[in-house]
């Protein structure tokens, strides 16, 4: 039988290279063998984007985009809205009553988070709480595989917690674990160097990003600041440019040649990051293109049955978990 994949977006901006690696392929190959669900978790969006509630919704188009250009089917993906789903925030009610406030904080996502956004002692409760969301999100559906980047793992552990301590309590075996599938990347780093590439960060390649952009900001990428003659023995070590040519270049026999080449100096920043360009040309060319070609009244389409495929599931899964912890029912 196939097994149940779950995975999303927060509809902030359009996805990027970073998603790419990390999620996206994994959809892509996994629509052909499993059952899969993406949500586009707007909800989720306005835990730390409440004052621009536009921004979220226009973002909602873009991320579908993203995804029909990347080769996501929605006839055989199933994409929905997560605020369409009332289920999701019926479980989510019920499994805050199985964590503590301590074991939120010390989400090592959560706080990697918080600390990203600046919100120091003024953390709003949605945003602390999106753990125990994301958890409804995967067990609303029965997910059984969920895509994701590293970063994500904590909140694919935690959501295992709260389902074995549901199951426990209320004796039963209506919900199931998840198991996490990480992308070809573990983590894709920013141009600028840093740890991760976001949206947020304003240190990504987006998949909409069209030539001279891409060109841009690859020609801004951190190199070795101390290789500053074409002559100079060159670091790939913290080597923005080597870190996306290991990832994007199909000829790995060619990027350990440049290695060497770089080291051993005679090579310079300009002429790796041409060739970067041109790799990753190859690869968004035909993304831009597709993405261009999708109008908004198919999304439209593709979201509202999506909507109606999954409610279906949903119904089925609240009325267990309600059964299970004896909610009379009217």
């Amino acid at each position: 039988m196939k097994k149940i994949v779950l995975t999303g977006d927060r509809p902030t901006g359009p996805l990027h290279l970073g998603h790419y690696v990390g999620s996206l392929l994994n959809r892509v190959e996994m629509q052909e063998i499993h059952k899969q669900y993406v949500m586009i978790a707007d909800i989720q969006a306005l835990t730390d984007n409440f004052e621009d509630p536009m921004k979220v919704r226009r973002n909602i188009f873009e991320v579908v985009k993203d995804y029909i250009s990347v080769g996501i089917d929605p006839s055989k993906t199933t994409i929905f809205l997560q605020s369409q789903i009332k289920e999701i925030a019926e479980l989510t009610v019920f499994y805050m009553n199985l964590v503590t406030l301590g074991r939120l904080e010390r989400n090592p996502t959560v706080k990697t988070e918080m600390k990203q956004k600046g919100f120091g002692d003024s953390i709003p409760v949605g945003f602390l709480c999106y753990p125990v969301s994301q958890a409804a999100d995967i067990t609303v559906v029965k997910a059984e595989i969920v895509p994701v980047g590293e970063d994500q793992l904590p909140m694919i552990e935690q959501t295992n917690e709260i389902v074995r301590k549901f199951n426990r309590l209320y004796n039963t075996e209506c919900l199931k674990e998840a198991e996490a599938v990480l992308g070809k990347a573990k983590r894709l780093v920013g141009i600028d160097g840093a740890e991760k590439a976001g949206k947020s960060l304003g240190n990504a390649i987006f998949l909409s990003d069209d030539s001279d952009i891409v060109k841009s900001k690859v020609f801004s990428m951190y190199t070795d600041p101390n290789h500053l003659k074409v002559s100079d023995p060159g670091n790939i070590e913290g080597n923005v440019v080597f870190a996306y040519l290991d990832i994007f270049h199909n000829d790995k026999e060619e990027v350990e040649a440049l290695k060497a080449h770089y080291q051993k100096g005679g090579l310079g920043d300009v002429a790796i990051k041409q060739i970067l360009y041109k790799s990753l040309e190859k690869l968004l060319a035909p993304i831009r293109e597709k993405r261009a070609s999708v109008q908004d009244v198919d999304i439209y389409e593709i979201i509202g049955h999506g909507i109606t495929e999954t409610r279906k599931v949903t119904e089925h899964t609240i009325d267990e978990v309600k059964d299970a912890m004896s909610i009379m029912k009217w």
